[in-house]
């Protein structure tokens, strides 16, 4: 059963969120500021952290940045605010996907989900002996080891990036839109992917790049999407 830290300082939409996710299986630990989230993360194996931006005490933002210093559990933003700059500041202070409140318990199920799955299958390691390694230039992906070198040089990436990062190196050369991209790494429809790919992209190329303003791997296609270039 996989466990997932539900924080907000609403204790309503911490009740509702439990119950539609105890539907899906999903054993559910209750957090109502930052603080208390930190420490129950430090108690208990968290497979997926739901995190409310505005609350006393810690808020979330600042939650996220304490999270991100050592620890790539998928977290999903929750916000009353629906403006774009609120979805790109949490994106870029490190999490890995959001929903706006009020939400739709549907969505919030299909985004828990895929974030699990994703989760879970990067930290699996396949005992296989043939190692399965995707490569264009000097940069490399172990898929059993879920190891990332540029140069010979370790890349460290959350699951998200990670397996963004693993489709467009599958398909090498191909270029994919913002929306293809979306359904084939979360497995489901587009809810608003532009903001979270885009950042996702950003950061990525960031990881990845000598100089991400020129990138040698990860390619813009200006109106139709992204590729990573196929270097023999």
């Amino acid at each position: 059963m996989y466990n997932i830290l539900v924080v907000d300082d609403d204790k309503e939409i911490v009740n509702a969120i439990e119950i539609y996710l105890k539907r899906e299986g999903y054993n559910i630990i209750k957090a109502y500021n930052g603080n208390e989230a930190l420490k129950k993360l430090e108690e208990n194996e968290i497979h997926l952290i739901i995190l409310d931006i505005m609350m006393p005490e810690k808020d979330g933002m600042e939650t996220l940045q304490e999270i991100r210093r050592n620890k790539t559990i998928p977290v999903i933003l929750l916000s009353a605010k629906s403006e774009d700059y609120d979805k790109i500041s949490g994106l870029d202070t490190g999490a890995d996907d959001y929903i706006t409140k009020p939400f739709n318990p549907l969505e919030l199920i299909a985004r828990v989900k895929s974030n699990v799955r994703r989760y879970v299958e990067f930290g699996n390691m396949s005992k296989e002996e043939n190692k399965k390694v995707l490569k264009t230039g000097d940069l490399e992906i172990d898929d059993d080891t879920k190891k990332v070198t540029v140069d010979g040089k370790d890349i460290k990436l959350t699951a998200t990036e990670y397996n963004i990062l693993k489709f467009l190196l599958q398909n090498k050369g191909k270029v994919f839109s913002i929306l293809q991209i979306y359904e084939n790494v979360w497995n489901e429809e587009s809810y608003g992917a532009e903001n979270i790919i885009a950042v996702h992209i950003r950061h990525i190329r960031e990881k990845i790049e000598i100089n991400p303003k020129e990138p040698k791997y990860l390619k813009v296609i200006w109106g139709i999407g992204y590729k990573i270039e196929d270097i023999s």
